[in-house]
Parts: structure tokens; C-alpha cells; sequence
């Protein structure tokens, strides 16, 4: 994955039910900036909230962050094109997807950070999340178009994935709702797959227009509402996750690349160095904030226990004209975004 993206779609502006809080404005900002340092890209920032620890790729590495300190507890080699990290707490187990050469998933303690093994998968393997009702590793590949699933405990030298599940398109991110159905945004067809495990395919398309190109994606469960992080056009996406109705469309800015929901807020993280906050007002959900970020802080994890959003990013190069900025040598940073 490049990115994570969130769209809010504005279409019939239809009434949220469920208790969802309303966010007072101003109440989130930059709270700390670590500089960790260090060789490489960055995408989706992991949090284990139990251990206050943030796992980031780092393209052909992982690096394990202390959040508190800052420091740098462990760095897991082994990866082509690292780009997602999964846990499982109660394996002492983790897993990176490694979109490089063939694809892989690698397997690792997560307390060493010794590598455990490595599964064959699929190229360009990305989003990755796992589901802990269920037991299952849930991951995507962006150039097969496939969803690719299996056991949390699996043989991490000998085992195999089970068969893919055809997407018809090519995925980015995903969510699960614990029950066997499976959300992800499809980002060259404009729309949500909505595949059923048991089922072992798709079962529904829904589009996100007026948003489009959809790459971030958050569920809150509990309401069953899907966050979804748009490009072009810019929006975050209010989608029910029961029927596929789009129930907002707010804007959002440049890149967007990651959605995350703390309690009802819901928050797309965007390229160009905005975190648009949304939450509810008069029974819908509009944008309550935008929190000033760094340039290039497109990717966020959260930490539901101390409500906190961890943001990778570097400083950069002035850029040429119509280039993407370079990133400075060692600059990587985590910035962390948190409650007034």
C-alpha cells in the first residue's frame, strides 16, 4: 500500500442512530514529536496499546518504538517492501507483509522480534489486520486483486495460506466485523467488496462516490459505520457497514492515506499535513477540526486505551516542480497527536 485513504460521503443526509459522542473543536493537537532516525520508507504504524509499543515498516526493515520514551526496542530485517503489521497478543505473535519480489508474510515474536518465519503469499501483499473473533490473519494484494486469509497459528515454516479470494479489482485497506464478513476498499473500482468468509467470496459492491479512489478504512462496530478515506475526490466516507449506504461525505485533504474511529471520532490522516477530525452534530456527521500535522504524515495508529493517534513522517528536500519531496537522511519521526 502507498496509502490509507478515508472518504465522508455527502449524499441524502440521513440520521446516525447509536449514541455517538459529540467532539468539542479544538479538543485534539500535536502533542510530542519523537525523532527516531533511521534508513527507509514508512506506511501503516501498528500500536499495541497493552505494551505501548508502535510497530512501523521501514521498507526493508521493521522498527518496534517505544511511545513513551521514543526509543527504539527492536528492528526486524528481513523485507523487500514492508508495509503492514498485524498482532496477536495471545500467540506472542506478529506479522509484516512484505509486497517485494513473489510477496511474503512474515512471522515474528513479539517478544525477541526473532523472525519465526516467512509464508508464501502473493505480490504487492499490503493491508494487513487480524481478527481476533474469528483467529484469522486477514491480508490484501493490491496487484492480484485477492483477499488472502488464515489461521493466527499457523506453521510459520511449513504452513500455507488458504485459497485467495478474488476481489475483481485491486484492494488497499480492510476491516472485519468479527462475524465472517470482510470490508475492503477497492481503489481502481471506486467501491467496498464485501466478501463473506464462510461464503468464500464477494457478496456485495457498494460504491463510494461521491467520493473515489478509497485507500484508509476504520469500522466502529458497535454503530456499524465504515470510515472511509478517499482520494479523488477528497473525502472521508460515512458508509453503513449493514447496507452500504453512503451517510456522509466530508472533505478531506491531499494523499489521504489512513482512517482510524476513537468512540465515534473518526480521523483521516492526509499528505499534506492535515488530520480532518469528524464527529457528530445535530444527528450527522460533519468536520469538527483539522489538526495542523507535519507534511507527509499520511499514515496514523491509535491507541484506544489513552486515546492517542502516533503519525510516521521525516522532514523533506524542497521539491522540483511537479515532484514529490525526497525525504532528509535520518530525519523519520513519530509524531503524536492527542486530547487538550
Amino acid at each position: 500500500m502507498y496509502s490509507m485513504r478515508i472518504a465522508v460521503v455527502c449524499a441524502a443526509l440521513l440520521p446516525l442512530t447509536g449514541a455517538l459522542p459529540v467532539l468539542a473543536q479544538g479538543e485534539w493537537s500535536v502533542t510530542r514529536t519523537m525523532h527516531i532516525g533511521g534508513e527507509g520508507g514508512w506506511d501503516y504504524l501498528t500500536v499495541d496499546a497493552a505494551t505501548h509499543r508502535l510497530f512501523v515498516p521501514r521498507s526493508t526493515h521493521t522498527q518496534v518504538i517505544d511511545a513513551d520514551s521514543g526509543k527504539v526496542l527492536g528492528d526486524i530485517p528481513g523485507q523487500k517492501n514492508a508495509h503492514g503489521v498485524a498482532l496477536v497478543p495471545s500467540l506472542n505473535r506478529g506479522f509484516i507483509t512484505d509486497g517485494g519480489g513473489d510477496g511474503a508474510i512474515l512471522i515474528f515474536d513479539l517478544k525477541t522480534y526473532a523472525v519465526l518465519g516467512k509464508l508464501a503469499t502473493l505480490p504487492d501483499s499490503d493491508g494487513i489486520i487480524y481478527d481476533a473473533a474469528l483467529g484469522r490473519i486477514l491480508a490484501v494484494s493490491g496487484d492480484k486483486g485477492v483477499l488472502m486469509t488464515f489461521k493466527a497459528d499457523i506453521d510459520p515454516k511449513n504452513g500455507k495460506i488458504d485459497p485467495p479470494i478474488e476481489l475483481g479489482g485491486a484492494p488497499e485497506f480492510l476491516a472485519s466485523d468479527g462475524t465472517g464478513k470482510v470490508y475492503i476498499n477497492i481503489e481502481d473500482k471506486d467501491v467496498v467488496a464485501v466478501v463473506d468468509l464462510n461464503a468464500k467470496k464477494v457478496i456485495a459492491r457498494w460504491p463510494v462516490a461521491p467520493g473515489g479512489k478509497p485507500v484508509g478504512m476504520a469500522m466502529d462496530k458497535k454503530n456499524h459505520r465504515l470510515f472511509i478515506g478517499c482520494r479523488n475526490p477528497q473525502k472521508m466516507v460515512v458508509m453503513s457497514a449493514e447496507d452500504g449506504r453512503v451517510m456522509e461525505a466530508l472533505p478531506i485533504g491531499a494523499g489521504v492515506d489512513a482512517a482510524q474511529v476513537d468512540e465515534g471520532i473518526a480521523f483521516a490522516s492526509c499528505r499534506d499535513g492535515s488530520l480532518v477530525e469528524a464527529a457528530v452534530k445535530d444527528g450527522h456527521y460533519a468536520v469538527a477540526e483539522t489538526v495542523k500535522t507535519p507534511l507527509g504524515a499520511r499514515t496514523m495508529g491509535l491507541d484506544p486505551a489513552r486515546h492517542k493517534l502516533y503519525m510516521p513522517t521525516a522532514e523533506f528536500e524542497p521539491a522540483a516542480a511537479g515532484a514529490r519531496p525526497k525525504a532528509k537522511s535520518d530525519s523519520f519521526m513519530i509524531v503524536e497527536v492527542g486530547k487538550n
